[in-house]
């Protein structure tokens, strides 16, 4: 087993033995869900097979991450023997892979394309969000890669890191765990530190703390989270967070007031908001990354809503078939009737062709 995932089980295992075992324990499975949104009208969809296309002798892991750019390329970030970042053109052949070898790619969580082609990781193990421009140059760290002792987390003498060695919520530059990233119409950057701190923070566009929202413990409060897993962001600025252990996506300001709450569509593994007029939120209540085989039948549909939270339909089921989902944990959707998504336990990456309205 390589080094990084000795790491990634020892901070586990810290946890546990501090007490955490709840939170821990919601955090890998992500808690029971249903459909909450069951009479939804079904959306019919198209599956397009072997849509990804590796060399002879490169394979995915988990399906973490899927994002594209503005010309049609797609970015997976997928985590297997290490955490690798490749790209494919809009056919799905492989083009490169970036950042390989990179210090902070340790434990693939997210991948995201910002309006200048800019390419974005989240990287959970490594605790940051990092910044490549188009051609793959770091140009952007956010957060700090925690030192290793013996295959564990350890504090530095002197600094402010929190639990096991893991930052603390008042910490602005620090992140324990953190999961996704967007950004509003000003470029100012919003990062959801999501399985141990439960906030979500603003920066500038050049990196700046600027405040954040969350108590650092998951709670249902209004301004509290639970697993604050996936983050999207529309055109007029107002930020969408899949608060996964609460079962609801909540939508803020770019000030971080809190607007309004959707919890009709089970627990948001993942989210994204299509391009265009009008815009769409998809989200998907996924199973969990354990696969209970009792999971499958209670999740594994994705939901198409208006901005206001008005649920259209929903597509797909749990399952290892094509236009089956296994775990969507990454799923990209500018156009909204061609989505692309990463899954865990199936270890791929599906293009799913989605009809505009659903089937009645």
């Amino acid at each position: 087993m390589r080094q990084h995932s000795w790491r990634y089980y020892a901070a586990v295992a810290a946890a546990l033995t501090l007490g955490w075992a709840g939170s821990v324990d919601a955090a890998q499975r992500g808690g029971g869900r249903a459909p909450a949104y069951a009479s939804a009208p079904e959306i019919a969809i198209e599956p397009v097979p072997g849509f990804i296309k590796l060399p002879d002798g490169l394979y995915l892991g988990e399906g973490i991450g899927v994002a594209e750019n503005s010309e049609g390329h797609v970015f997976v970030y997928t985590r297997s023997q290490d955490t690798r970042l490749f790209e494919f053109d809009d056919d799905g052949d492989y083009v490169r892979e970036v950042g390989a070898g990179l210090y902070g790619f340790e434990f693939a969580h997210k991948v995201r394309i910002d309006k200048e082609d800019n390419i974005w990781v989240v990287d959970e193990g490594s605790n940051q969000v990092i910044k490549f421009n188009p051609e793959g140059r770091v140009t952007m760290v956010l957060g700090y890669r925690p030192p290793a002792v013996a295959g564990a987390f350890a504090p530095e003498p002197g600094d402010h890191w929190g639990r096991a060695g893991r930052p603390g919520a008042n910490e602005p530059y620090l992140f324990a765990r953190p999961t996704d990233v967007t950004w509003d119409t000003e470029g100012n950057i919003f990062v959801t530190d999501g399985y141990f701190n439960h906030r979500l923070v603003k920066y500038s566009p050049d990196g700046r703390y600027m405040g954040q929202v969350g108590s650092g413990d998951a709670g249902r409060e209004p301004d509290q989270f639970s697993t604050p897993h996936t983050i999207a962001s529309d055109d007029q600025g107002r930020i969408y967070v899949g608060d996964r252990g609460n079962r609801r996506v909540k939508v803020y300001s770019s000030d971080l007031q809190l607007l309004d709450m959707y919890e009709e569509t089970g627990a948001p593994w993942e989210i994204c908001i299509s391009e265009g007029d009008p815009q769409y939120l998809f989200v998907s209540n996924s199973n969990s990354d354990s696969n209970p085989a009792a999971s499958w039948g209670t999740s594994g549909e994705v939901y198409k809503m208006e901005l206001d939270g008005t649920v259209i339909g929903r597509f797909g089921e749990a399952g290892k078939g094509l236009g089956q989902f296994q775990t969507i944990h990454g799923m990209s959707c500018r156009n909204p009737n061609e989505i692309i998504v990463s899954e865990i336990s199936a270890w791929r990456v599906q293009k799913i062709r989605v009809a505009s309205g659903p089937v009645f």
